[in-house]
């Protein structure tokens, strides 16, 4: 590839620094400017850093946008408007959401033929990817998905949106005995909250509250209503001190049979070290794919079982065939 991939950063929290990391270290990318809701001269990075209301004024400069913005409230909005300027690849990750969110995108980027990715990322993305191989290589069978042990953002989230809080983490963990009848091929029938425990620290304003905070935690439904979940009250420097750390990762295990009589157990599994880093070298592999796309002239959204895997790699394809296949 001769010219570099010119790409743009929307967002410079934890995942628009990740990408910025990411892109460093991959030589046929150029990093082109980081848009940011803030004001950029505070912004502590020797990059371009643009405010995002002049974005536009980047539209012939970009060759793709990373977006790095959350799926809650900055997506939704940030996703397709800039669609409809560049092409694109975020980490949408509200699973439910994501028939609404591709109808969206996938709309507007053909309209401005443009190529967009969404719900690039670890889960969604790399586990959905082995998801899916596994069903389709073993039909008679069943998968399951443990995530953990690791920091949930979505429901620490939750948490600090309680009255009364003033910090907190989540930690979704992978029940052992559950992991243990599924790799021995049982087929058990779980639930996600037979699957994994929660556990809590939290930081209140005031400890008179914590018997009210632990009830509401306790039954919030969808997050941890059903759910052996442990609460502990402790102080913001014990957070600070003990749980800022970002690791994270998890498993996909499939189990089936082929004959009613042989057993296959197929397992993919991630330890990360710091969720946010490793979640912005997928965005970065894929924004080369969406690159690629273009130049194939493809226009719309495109999910992770759309992409060709050789697009997500700078080496060229007989060499993949030659050291890899």
């Amino acid at each position: 590839m001769s010219n570099k991939i010119r790409a743009g950063i929307v967002g410079y929290g934890n995942l628009g620094r990740g990408v910025e990391l990411a892109l460093k270290r991959n030589d046929d990318f150029t990093l082109k400017a980081i848009f940011t809701r803030r004001d950029p001269s505070l912004m502590n990075t020797e990059s371009n850093m643009v405010h995002i209301d002049n974005i536009l004024d980047y539209k012939n400069d970009i060759d793709v946008m990373i977006l790095c913005g959350g799926s809650a409230n900055d997506l939704p909005e940030q996703g397709p408007a800039i669609a409809a300027h560049f092409n694109t690849v975020d980490s949408f990750d509200n699973h439910s959401e994501i028939p609404n969110y591709f109808n969206t995108i996938d709309k507007i980027a053909k309209q401005s033929n443009k190529v967009s990715l969404f719900s690039i990322g670890w889960d969604p993305g790399l586990f959905s990817l082995n998801r899916l191989m596994a069903q389709a290589i073993i039909p008679d069978g069943k998968t399951y998905t443990f995530w953990g042990k690791g920091i949930s953002q979505g429901h620490s989230e939750a948490i600090r949106r309680i009255d009364g809080v003033k910090d907190a983490v989540q930690y979704t963990i992978p029940l052992e005995e559950a992991m243990k009848e599924v790799r021995a091929g049982n087929n058990p029938d779980l639930k996600a909250e037979e699957r994994h425990k929660r556990i809590c620290y939290v930081v209140p304003y005031d400890l008179k509250d914590k018997d009210r905070i632990e009830r509401e935690i306790k039954s919030m439904s969808g997050y941890f209503l059903g759910y052996d979940t442990t609460v502990y009250f402790i102080t913001e420097e014990e957070l600070i001190a003990n749980h800022s750390n970002m690791a994270h990762g998890g498993f996909v295990i499939h189990s089936g049979k082929t004959d009613g009589v042989h057993n296959h157990v197929i397992e993919y599994s991630l330890t990360l070290d710091n969720n946010p880093q490793f979640t912005s070298s997928v965005l970065v592999a894929f924004a080369r794919a969406a690159y690629r796309l273009a130049l194939d002239n493809k226009k719309g959204a495109f999910s992770i079982f759309d992409i060709p895997l050789a697009y997500l790699s700078p080496k060229p394809r007989e060499e993949l065939r030659k050291t890899i296949l």
